[in-house]
C-alpha cells in the first residue's frame, strides 16, 4: 500500500487534501485529532510537540483505510465504532444514532437542575444509552430505567452501560404502545425521540441519510409530535407530583410541544435554546 505521508504532521495535511470536498477544514482537523487519540493514543499535545515523529507502517495503513471510508461519507463515529459523550465512551453502530452535541446540552441542563438527585429517571427511546448513562454517571444516587424498541440498539446500550460501569435497568418497549405498569413511577422523565419530519429528508446530509437509522430520526409529516404525545400520556401515569419532564425537540415545534405539556397537566413550562440559539429543549414540572 503506497502512502502520501511520513510524519504525524503529514497526516493532517494528507486528510485535508483527501477530504476537503466532503468536510470543512476545521472538521477534518478535529477528525484527525480524534483518529490519533482513539487509534494510537496520541493526544493533541503530543502531536504539537512531536510533529516530525515518523509514522509506523501500521499507522499509515490504518489512516489510509479510515480515509477511504470517510470519502464514502461514512461518519467517523461509525468507522471507529465509538464516540465520546459527556465524558463517557459510547459505542455506536448502524442501529444507533450518533449522539449529538445538543443532546449533551440536554443532559447538562438536567444535571444542573437536579443536583444530589436521589429519585428515579426514565429515558424513553434510549438508543445507544448515552442520555441514561451520562445521567447515571453524574447523578450517581439516581435509579435509571431506559426504554428502547430496537433490540440491536438495546444490546448496544447494555454494552455501553457496562463499559461506563453504571447500573441501568433496560426495558424493551414501544413508546406508542407501552404498558406503563412494567416500569416504576419516576421523578424525572427524559426523551430525545425522533422529530425530523419525512419532508425534511431532502435537506439532510448524505452522511446522515445513508448511514444513520431512519426509524430513530424521522416522523410522519401528518403527525410530527406523535412520540411526544405518547410519552406525555405515559407521563400522566408514571411521573410523581412535582416531577419534571425534559425533551429535545425540533426547533420549529417549541410552542406546539409546550401546548402538549400544558394539556397534560404540566406547569413551569419553558423552551430552552441550544448553543446555536435554536429552540431545542422543552421542560416542565408536573402539577398532578
Amino acid at each position: 500500500m503506497s502512502h502520501n505521508f511520513q510524519t504525524l504532521k503529514d497526516i493532517r495535511n494528507y486528510l485535508i487534501n483527501k477530504l476537503n470536498d466532503i468536510y470543512p477544514e476545521k472538521e477534518i482537523i478535529a477528525i484527525t485529532y480524534h483518529i490519533l487519540k482513539t487509534q494510537f493514543g496520541i493526544d493533541r499535545l503530543h502531536l504539537l510537540t512531536n510533529p516530525g515523529q515518523i509514522c509506523t507502517t501500521e499507522m499509515k495503513d490504518r489512516i489510509t483505510e479510515i480515509c477511504a471510508m470517510l470519502k464514502t461519507g461514512k461518519p467517523i463515529q461509525y468507522i471507529l465504532g465509538e464516540t465520546s459523550f459527556f465524558d463517557c465512551i459510547i459505542k455506536v453502530n448502524n442501529d444507533t444514532l450518533i449522539p449529538r452535541p445538543e443532546t449533551e446540552e440536554l443532559v447538562s441542563i438536567i444535571i444542573n437542575e437536579n443536583k444530589e438527585f436521589r429519585g428515579r429517571i426514565i429515558d424513553f427511546g434510549t438508543g445507544s444509552g448515552c442520555i441514561a448513562i451520562a445521567l447515571k454517571k453524574n447523578l450517581p444516587l439516581s435509579i435509571v430505567t431506559a426504554v428502547e424498541i430496537s433490540e440491536p440498539a438495546l444490546e448496544c446500550a447494555k454494552t455501553n452501560a457496562q463499559l461506563n460501569s453504571v447500573n441501568i435497568t433496560f426495558v424493551k418497549g414501544d413508546v406508542i404502545h407501552f404498558d406503563h405498569q412494567i416500569v416504576p413511577k419516576a421523578e424525572i422523565i427524559v426523551s430525545n425521540p425522533p422529530y425530523v419530519p419525512e419532508s425534511e429528508k431532502k435537506f439532510m446530509n448524505r452522511n446522515v441519510l445513508d448511514f444513520e437509522p431512519h426509524k430513530a430520526l424521522f416522523v410522519p409529516d401528518i403527525d410530527p409530535l406523535i412520540f411526544y404525545r405518547a410519552i406525555l400520556v405515559l407521563a400522566e401515569k408514571l411521573i410523581t407530583p412535582g416531577g419534571r419532564i425534559y425533551f429535545e425537540i425540533n426547533e420549529t415545534k417549541g410552542i406546539e410541544t409546550c401546548n402538549l405539556l400544558e394539556s397534560a397537566g404540566f406547569k413551569e413550562i419553558a423552551i430552552l435554546n441550544d448553543l446555536n440559539g435554536k429552540n431545542r429543549f422543552v421542560k416542565g414540572k408536573y402539577n398532578g
